[in-house]
Order: C-alpha cells, then sequence, then structure tokens
C-alpha cells in the first residue's frame, strides 16, 4: 500500500491550573505516550475515534498536574491500515521517541505484527479491541473481549432467547474472525449442533458488494430452522453489508444478525431503521445509563467540540487501560517498563458500565458482558448484561492444544504454561 502521509500529532501540555503563569507549550521532560492508530485506509472509520479518545484523556490528566509531576505529551503516528507499517511506527515510537508506553492497533492482524517490536525492545503496549485470545505476552495488556467475554455470550444469548439452531459465521479474511470462528465453531458442536448447521464465510478487508452473500445467507435460512449471522465483520466493509441486509428485507426477525465488531460509530453512517432488532454483543455501550458514562459522554463531546459524537466499547477499553496504567505509574514511582509491568497486575479502574475492572496475571482484563439491540437513532438498547464482571481466558478451553494452556505473568512467568507438562512453551503462541 502506498502511505501518502504519515499525521504525526503532538499535544500540547495543558497550561497549569491556578498559577499566574502560562507553561510553555512543551516541558523539557515529558513523559510521552505512543498512539498507533490508523487515520487512513479501510480501518480508519473505527480507530481514528480511539486516537480522539487518547488525546482527550492525556489532556485531562494534564489537567490533573501530569504524572510524577511531568506533563504527558501524546505522540501520535498514522500506520494507514498496512499492518507492516503498524511494526514500523511500533519500533519508531519506541525507538526514536521514546514513548514510555502505547495505546494503539484494532485488527488482530495489527497487534500480531508490533508484538515482536515490543518483545524485542521491551516496551509495553495497550490493545483496547475484542479478539480472539490464544495469546498472551508480558509486554501486552489486552482490554478488549476475549471470546469468552464477548462470542460466546452472544451465542448463549441466541440460543436461549432466539432458539437459534444454524449459525452463519461471516468474518473479514484475516486472524480475529477465523480463530474466534474456530472458537465458536467448537463451541457450536459441543452444544449439539450439527456441521451441516454451520455456514462459515469469509471476504477481504474492504469489500463492497455483498448482494451474492446475503442472498446465500437468505437461502440458508430458509431450511425451516431459526438462523442466525454471528458477524466478525471489520472496519468499513460493515457499511455496504448492512445496506444490503436493508435492501433484501433481511430484518431481525427472521435472521438476527449479532455484530462484534459494529458499535455506535459505525452506524453512525448508516440509515438504522431497516437494522433495528439486530443485535451487538460488547462491554460497553453509550446508551447506558449512570452518572458515570454520563459525565464521560458529556467530556467526550465538549472536548471534540461536536455534541453528535459517540462513544463505544474500544473507547471504553482505553479508558480503563489508561487509568490501570497511571496508577500502576504512580504505585511503581518511575515509567521503568519493567516496574509498570509488575505494578499492573492487581491494578483496579471503574468502567463506565458501573463496575470495576481489575488486571489479571494472565494481561486479561475482567469486564461485564452486555447485549445490545440496534435502535433507530443508530444507539442500542442493553437486552442483556452479566450480574458479575467476567475474567477474559487467555486460552478457549474448547480448543485442543489450547485447553491445557494458562497465562501467568506473577507466579509462572508464562504466557503459556502447560498444566499437564508443567512447563512453559512460550511466551507467546
Amino acid at each position: 500500500m502506498n502511505i501518502k502521509f504519515t499525521r504525526r500529532i503532538v499535544l500540547a501540555a495543558a497550561a497549569a491550573v491556578g498559577l499566574g503563569f502560562a507553561a510553555p507549550a512543551f516541558a523539557e521532560d515529558t513523559i510521552k505516550v505512543g498512539v498507533l492508530h490508523s487515520l487512513s485506509g479501510t480501518m480508519a472509520i473505527s480507530e481514528t475515534t480511539l486516537k480522539d479518545v487518547m488525546l482527550m484523556l492525556i489532556d485531562e490528566q494534564n489537567k490533573k498536574g501530569g504524572l510524577l509531576g511531568k506533563k504527558l505529551e501524546a505522540v501520535v503516528v498514522d500506520p494507514a491500515s498496512n499492518w507492516p507499517l503498524f511494526a514500523e511506527k511500533a519500533r519508531e515510537l519506541i525507538s526514536k521517541d521514546k514513548v514510555a508506553a502505547t495505546f494503539g492497533c484494532w485488527t488482530s492482524v495489527s497487534r500480531k505484527s508490533v508484538l515482536p517490536v515490543f518483545e524485542e525492545l521491551n516496551a509495553i503496549l495497550f490493545y483496547p479491541v475484542q479478539f480472539e485470545g490464544e495469546e498472551s505476552s508480558r509486554n501486552i495488556f489486552y482490554t478488549g473481549a476475549a471470546p469468552n467475554q464477548q462470542a460466546i455470550p452472544a451465542v448463549d444469548y441466541l440460543m436461549a432467547n432466539e432458539k437459534v439452531q444454524r449459525w452463519v459465521l461471516a468474518g473479514t479474511d484475516y486472524v480475529y474472525p477465523r480463530t474466534t470462528n474456530k472458537v465458536l465453531e467448537a463451541y457450536l458442536k459441543s452444544k449439539g449442533v450439527k456441521p451441516e448447521d454451520i455456514m462459515i464465510n469469509y471476504t477481504p478487508f474492504g469489500h463492497s458488494d455483498w448482494q451474492s452473500i446475503v442472498s446465500d445467507i437468505k437461502k440458508f435460512g430458509s431450511a425451516g430452522k431459526k438462523t442466525a449471522v454471528v458477524s466478525t465483520i471489520n472496519g468499513d466493509a460493515n457499511v455496504p453489508f448492512y445496506k444490503e441486509l436493508g435492501n433484501q428485507g433481511v430484518k431481525a426477525t427472521d435472521i438476527p444478525v449479532v455484530a462484534f465488531s459494529v458499535g455506535e460509530e459505525e452506524l453512525a453512517g448508516i440509515d438504522t431503521k431497516p437494522l433495528v432488532g439486530h443485535l451487538a454483543a460488547w462491554n460497553y455501550f453509550m446508551s447506558v445509563d449512570n452518572a458515570d458514562n454520563k459525565a464521560f459522554i458529556e467530556k467526550w463531546k465538549a472536548f471534540t467540540k461536536n455534541p453528535k459524537r459517540v462513544s463505544n466499547d474500544p473507547m471504553e477499553a482505553h479508558v480503563i487501560g489508561f487509568q490501570m496504567w497511571v496508577k500502576a505509574v504512580e504505585k511503581a514511582g518511575t515509567v521503568d517498563t519493567d516496574k509498570v509491568i509488575d505494578a499492573l497486575v492487581g491494578i483496579e479502574a471503574p468502567n463506565l458500565t458501573g463496575g470495576v475492572s481489575k488486571m489479571l496475571a494472565s494481561h486479561y482484563i475482567t469486564k461485564p458482558v452486555l447485549i445490545g439491540e440496534i435502535q433507530a437513532d443508530g444507539q442500542f438498547s442493553v437486552v442483556q448484561k452479566t450480574k458479575d464482571l467476567i475474567a477474559g481466558d487467555a486460552w478457549s478451553p474448547y480448543l485442543e492444544g489450547s485447553k491445557d494452556l494458562v497465562a501467568d505473568w506473577v507466579d509462572k512467568k508464562c504466557g503459556n504454561f502447560n498444566k499437564v507438562t508443567g512447563k512453559c512453551v512460550g511466551a507467546t503462541k
């Protein structure tokens, strides 16, 4: 992919509050924070908002006095939905810009691209998006949902509430959908679903012609058994997919779609009236009704100077991760990578759904699971929420080769420790 430009944004330090003089735009000695999200290309529809929320969080922290007596400085780069470029930009942030931590990536292929860089250079990445699990790195903190915190609860909901018996697993052709669908296929079969009642389909990033695929879905759903679509379609391909569902009259009452990568931001550019009743599974929705969420939304709209801006789940994951990082740095009294990594495990931070999330020894966190129903205004009505927060599983109990593994960076110092052999088989898999 030709990259026309690489945008670099540096957030100026906030003026000192309550003092009679203005602070310089940049202090000589600041703590730099990397922001690694696509601002162009197919994933910009989803990732630009995550860049914006990081700027807001850093601005807020600076207004509180910064961190360890220093101002935070955001260094934002544009990897432009180009997976190898993610690795290049990550190396640049760590080696050249000397960031203390990086918040970034959306797709698993981008995370897989940067993972060896963060391990080689011993740096910290906070990854905020739902993903397939099957990984645990000492240098990555996974604040998005693992399959047991999103995909499996969504399937359980459809089985229990919609009596679904046939399943279309539709995804973008890369590691997250393929691995998640591998987990889901094994889970469905463990529940007695027959292979002929599972249809799997993959399309490229940015796919736009959905007419024949939606027709195939309608045909698959006409066999006399209740059918649902479980969607791991990512990025801007969701817009024509949902439009085609509307064009062909696929209603939620006939074939409900539950999406794992469609939130308020993606629905903002779609006429959602034909999609009312379709579902999404996340750990946060903008429509969550509590004081903390209302305050966050108000600050978000004020910061962006746009009363129409929406919030979404990966934004909340950055909110949680950023709070945890700040607390860990304060606890360690330094931004030294090893000391902050050790300090992060056990750190708690409030989420925006009314609970308190905790960083686990696996470097996954605890999260609630919510099922939301699309409304005509592009928001979601929460139709189900778990009573308790769910601990993310780094390794799926439904996959051979994974069910015997645990991730524990405290006692076992290992991301994939085999409980049967008693051996660590490597930091990641």
